[in-house]
């Protein structure tokens, strides 16, 4: 079992920046792919960057690429999103997830992890 718990999110204007945290627990913390995901209201969740079981592998969906970064920390067994130039568009609730498929890679499915936090609303406004 893993237990994942985001913080970080909150109210930014257009342009501003956001940190998201990702804390694990239960499950050695170099097994697993992790991921972030997120849901606007009235969407479907959708992929937005993930990062390898050793860190040294990340990928990031068309949308965020440039903006966003993904990394993991061993020592603090947390995953991180970076998030700058924010836009209104990012408006979402935020879920951190984990996967115990690291062969499957890159994994940008909803149905490829195992494991999901409960989210951090994060808001863009104009």
């Amino acid at each position: 079992q893993v237990q994942l718990v985001e913080s970080g999110g909150g109210l930014v204007q257009a342009g501003g920046s956001l940190r998201l945290s990702c804390a694990a627990s239960g499950r050695t913390f170099n097994s697993y792919t992790m991921g972030w995901f997120r849901q606007a209201h009235g969407k479907e969740r959708e992929f937005v960057a993930a990062v390898n079981w050793s860190g040294l592998s990340t990928y990031l969906a068309d949308s965020v690429k440039g903006r966003f970064t993904i990394s993991r920390e061993y020592g603090a067994n947390t995953a991180y999103l970076q998030m700058n130039s924010l836009k209104p568009e990012d408006t979402a609730v935020y879920y951190c997830a984990a996967s115990i498929a690291l062969s499957r890679w890159p994994n940008t499915r909803t149905s490829g992890y195992d494991y999901w936090g409960q989210g951090t609303q994060v808001t863009v406004s104009s």
